[in-house]
């Protein structure tokens, strides 16, 4: 099984429309120090939840890993790290999972999404992976 990891967009930089559209794109603009660690331990084929961070604040699809990250050549400060990501899926609305659902559940308080609500990158435990798989069906 890949190791899943979730990441945080704001759907009005950059959502899972524009990464439909697209088809790949870079993932980058992370400053945060603990994100970019999670980030350089990414490898091809592990599977990126994206989750808009804005609005409805749910996982709305999924993509996955296609190039072996490296720094951030963009990034003024030089500590960035980036990696190439491909489109798989966009969930349909009913079947997102929010994070109110994520809370409500009490199962995952432990958990960087519920616990650093503005970490943008982080693993996923392999219950959360699971239980997410159940909701979308």
């Amino acid at each position: 099984m890949p190791t899943y990891f979730l990441a945080k967009t704001d759907p009005e930089t950059y959502s899972i429309d524009d990464l439909q559209h697209d088809g790949k794109t870079v993932w980058d603009g992370v400053h945060n120090y603990q994100a970019i660690n999670v980030i350089k331990t990414w490898k091809p084929g592990d599977l990126i939840f994206i989750y808009h961070s804005l609005g409805e604040a749910a996982i709305v699809g999924l993509a996955e890993v296609i190039g072996n990250p490296h720094p951030d050549a963009n990034d003024k400060r030089g500590i960035s790290w980036c990696a190439e990501i491909q489109y798989l899926q966009t969930y349909p609305p009913q079947q997102r999972v929010t994070l109110a659902q994520v809370k409500q559940s009490g199962q995952f308080n432990d958990f960087a999404l519920v616990r650093q609500s503005r970490l943008s990158t982080m693993e996923c435990p392999i219950t959360f992976v699971n239980w997410v798989l159940d909701k979308i069906g």
